[in-house]
């Protein structure tokens, strides 16, 4: 169990991040990244991206559709080729106590987009603050996982730059 004043997170001189996660912490993250997989890999029947995934490949040009449609064609796959690397780096290393400093930007990474898909999902913004919990309320535990998502990137990057 890790005390209330130990950090979860500690930066190595070599640059490796010693990472003190719980086991069930582990298993959501990795249950989350097979849901970003997906996700990732998945098209609705029309071919378009689901909406959910929107902030992750957002729009260049809101103004011209046909330059922004060249843009996408252009970057989707580069963006996409780098997400799945990183989701490859962090399933790999889910069970890991030390990251070197590429794992641990790719935890950054994912984390983030697990973060804005999710937020996307649930319509949330970065000021929202949950201040109880209704367990009727049907986005109660998306919501804790969102803000706990936030909280474990936070506090990954803070160690990473000191």
């Amino acid at each position: 169990m890790i005390g209330p004043f130990r950090s979860r997170f500690r930066l190595h001189r070599n640059g490796d991040l010693d990472l003190r996660i719980e086991d069930h912490e582990r298993e959501l993250i990795g249950e989350l990244l097979e849901q970003l997989r997906k996700l990732l890999m998945g098209t609705t029947p029309q071919g378009a991206v689901d909406p959910s995934m929107r902030r992750l490949y957002p729009t260049a040009y809101p103004e011209d559709p046909g330059h922004d449609a060249e843009y996408q064609a252009l970057i989707r796959d580069q963006l996409l080729a780098l997400r799945l690397e990183h989701l490859d780096r962090v399933e790999v290393t889910l069970n890991a106590t030390t990251l070197t400093e590429a794992q641990s930007n790719s935890w950054i990474a994912v984390l983030n987009d697990l973060r804005l898909v999710l937020g996307t999902s649930l319509d949330v913004s970065e000021e929202e603050v949950i201040t109880s919990l209704d367990p009727e309320d049907p986005t109660t535990h998306p919501k804790a996982v969102y803000h706990y998502l936030g909280h474990l990137l936070g506090e990954i990057i803070d160690a990473v730059n000191p």
